[in-house]
């Protein structure tokens, strides 16, 4: 026999928390208490609560609480790709470090595009974030402009700022390409090129660690160099592998920006009968899971996606709460893993 809820006293019709209070048999206070900050009371009365909830079918009002508390407990997060396993990772990170605050997280895909990217921050803004996690450093005039008008604490995530006041969490992008250039180099490698794909920032900076690395060489060449601007796959990086060997035929090691284009370079060695590694080195970027496993697998550089999104989280966190963290520029680091491509 299904039950009739009790009439609701509001004219929206909606049970609202006093009524979740007394089916529970709980005060006010402890009612919204176990609503919103679930671990601050004990499982008995969090479960009691959750019961009432449910029979009645309640429904937090949000902007009711943002009102009451001058917060919206909504935190903003932008991030270039939602099918890129590196950004989903983050925002698993993020989600644990946010999942017991009652924390209501909007995410917007930018698609590596300012326009983009302006307009999901100008739509987000109208719910007056408590803050805001980026992908990134470099953003367009109009999204700066914004972020300073709003007044609302932004935490940048993936790479480090110059300074070390800007909260920023992740690693040097520049540091890791010095990094992968420099363990080919001293593999004996000596025309070494670098395949890239999306044009972002931190492909840039990782391009810009291994120019670094070959200067200081002496062997940097142009013509070892292939980026373009379209979208990361593995269709991609066999293509970009056939371009780089028609511009310098002479390649011995080739440091791609990510792992779909490693593993796309290591499919069109196989299809052409290129030895790998013997014949050319094949470096990727991020780790991703199918890398140890690829024949040969892929030498990259582990970037510690999770902890990112959760060390940002986190100290967004802090700063929302009032706190002065005495670190505002976390480096996680990163890791090269030495496989057999390379």
């Amino acid at each position: 026999m299904t039950k009739t809820p009790p009439a609701k006293t509001r004219a929206t019709g909606r049970a609202t928390l006093a009524e979740v209070a007394a089916r529970a048999g709980v005060g006010a206070m402890t009612a919204s208490r176990a609503v919103n900050q679930p671990d601050k009371v004990s499982p008995e009365l969090r479960a009691r609560v959750a019961q009432a909830v449910a029979e009645l079918g309640y429904v937090p009002n949000r902007a009711a609480r943002a009102l009451a508390s001058a917060r919206s407990k909504v935190i903003v997060v932008l991030v270039p790709s939602l099918s890129n396993l590196v950004f989903t990772e983050v925002l698993s990170g993020i989600q644990k470090a946010l999942e017991s605050d009652g924390y209501q997280i909007l995410i917007g895909n930018t698609r590596y595009d300012d326009a983009e990217e302006e307009k999901l921050l100008g739509t987000y803004l109208q719910s007056s974030p408590d803050g805001i996690l980026l992908s990134g450093l470099k953003h367009s005039k109009q999204v700066e402009q914004m972020l300073a008008a709003a007044h609302v604490p932004v935490v940048s995530m993936m790479d480090l700022a110059a300074s070390p006041d800007v909260f920023s969490v992740g690693f040097s992008q520049e540091l890791a390409g010095y990094t992968m250039t420099r363990y080919l180099l001293d593999k004996g490698r000596k025309r070494i090129g670098f395949m890239g794909a999306q044009g972002d920032e931190r492909m840039l900076k990782r391009a810009a660690g291994y120019r670094r690395a070959m200067e200081e060489a002496g062997l940097y060449d142009p013509a070892l160099v292939t980026m373009v601007p379209d979208p990361s796959t593995i269709a991609l990086g066999a293509e970009l592998l056939g371009r780089m060997l028609a511009a310098a035929p002479d390649t011995d090691a080739i440091f791609c920006c990510n792992d779909d284009l490693a593993h796309g370079a290591i499919y069109q060695c196989q299809r052409r009968a290129i030895a790998v590694p013997r014949q050319m080195a094949i470096c990727g970027f991020n780790d991703l899971p199918a890398s140890a496993w690829m024949n040969p697998s892929v030498t990259t550089i582990a970037t510690p996606r999770y902890k990112v999104g959760f060390e940002a989280a986190s100290l967004l966190r802090k700063v929302i709460d009032g706190e002065s963290p005495p670190v505002r520029r976390i480096d996680l680091g990163f890791t090269l893993m030495a496989r057999e491509s390379a």
